[in-house]
């Protein structure tokens, strides 16, 4: 508080005052100054701030209670179909090649080389995890082949004890059937030639006929393998596959007339597709009661083709598997399918069908 001044004095003395006055507003200005200076630059490295201006320490808080522990991810493993218990799986299937020939591997020229091991593996492991009852093979080198396939699948723990093996004219390529139960007969189709341009030919791969009886319900199997599309200058390849159907069709009309209700399995690689005469010729006219019934198989993403020509880039549905009128009710159709697991281009440049049977 300032002191009370007078100004009731001689001029000397009011000079005086008034000098004493000055000195104490300068002397107060000076000390409000020292109380709160400049903010300094506290972020000058090497520089704290001073513990007045320092934010207020919060008190300890206690520790919050441990999080539970995070179960592991599970391990990530392939979904393995379950043994069938009852009905029939059965699947068809073009191994491409599991045979000895000369390859091409690395672009090397291989002579009299087997199929590689990756791809036998893959065959194996596509198998084993949809865990048929019957297996239809094309495209079989030797029986020694078939039996190979046969103990590669045990060891992996798909044990199909019984086996049949038949060949055509092509002394390369055969027909195997593989099955968990026993295979009750065998047979033959009565004719195996067809006449084309003057010329006798045979059936190229022949015509696997082979019943099996299932949990006491009998299953007939026909596999076929016609004529590839690759030219030859002995005959038009489009009409021999058309004839080769057409002794297909014959052998079932046989069967069908001794048995209308033969319970029939038609399958194979046709190589052909829906619309031709080659495929039309195997089912028979639909209003005929030998009409065979082509199983509308689709992948997990809705997609039909079976097969893979890489030179060309085309997809084509060219494997089928057809049913008699007879079992066509036991067809379980939402659940057959072709097999699209991861790998399967490294086994084969086709894809397995698989019908499952109630």
């Amino acid at each position: 508080m300032f002191p009370r001044v007078s100004f009731r004095h001689s001029g000397a003395d009011s000079l005086r005052l008034a000098g004493i006055l000055a000195a104490a507003v300068l002397a107060f200005g000076m000390a409000s100054c020292g109380k709160k200076g400049g903010t300094p630059d506290w972020d000058t490295p090497g520089q704290e701030a001073p513990a007045a201006e320092t934010a207020a320490v919060p008190a300890p808080q206690p520790a919050p209670p441990p999080a539970p522990p995070v179960a592991p991810p599970p391990a990530v493993t392939e979904v393995t179909a379950e043994p069938s218990s009852e009905g029939l799986r059965f699947i068809a299937y073009n191994v491409e090649n599991w045979l000895t020939m000369d390859r091409y591997v690395d672009n090397k020229l291989l002579k009299n080389t087997p199929k590689p091991e990756e791809e036998k593996q893959a065959v194996v492991n596509m198998l084993v995890a949809n865990t048929p009852d019957v297996i239809g093979f094309c495209e079989i080198g030797e029986a020694g082949d078939l039996a190979e396939i046969q103990s590669s699948l045990k060891a992996a723990g798909l044990d199909l004890p019984h086996s049949h093996y038949i060949g055509g004219s092509d002394p390369v390529r055969h027909l195997g059937l593989l099955s968990r139960f026993p295979i009750t007969s065998t047979a033959k189709a009565a004719e195996t030639d067809f006449q084309l341009q003057g010329r006798t030919f045979s059936i190229n791969r022949g015509i696997l006929d082979a019943t099996i009886t299932a949990r006491g319900k009998p299953y007939r199997f026909l596999g076929v393998h016609f004529k590839s599309k690759r030219a030859i200058e002995e005959a038009d390849q489009e009409e021999m596959r058309v004839h080769e159907a057409r002794l297909l069709r014959r052998h079932v009309d046989a069967l069908l007339q001794a048995d209308p209700e033969a319970r029939l399995v038609v399958y194979g690689d046709f190589n052909d597709t829906r619309p031709t005469k080659t495929f039309k010729t195997v089912t028979g006219s639909y209003n005929d009661p030998g009409y065979l019934t082509a199983l509308p198989l689709k992948d997990s993403r809705g997609h039909s083709w079976t097969h893979h020509w890489g030179l060309h880039d085309i997809y084509s549905r060219i494997d089928f598997i057809t049913v008699s009128r007879a079992l066509r009710p036991e067809v379980d159709f939402r659940a057959s399918h072709i097999i699209d697991m991861p790998g399967w281009e490294k086994a084969s440049d086709h894809r397995a069908l698989i019908a499952i049977f109630n």
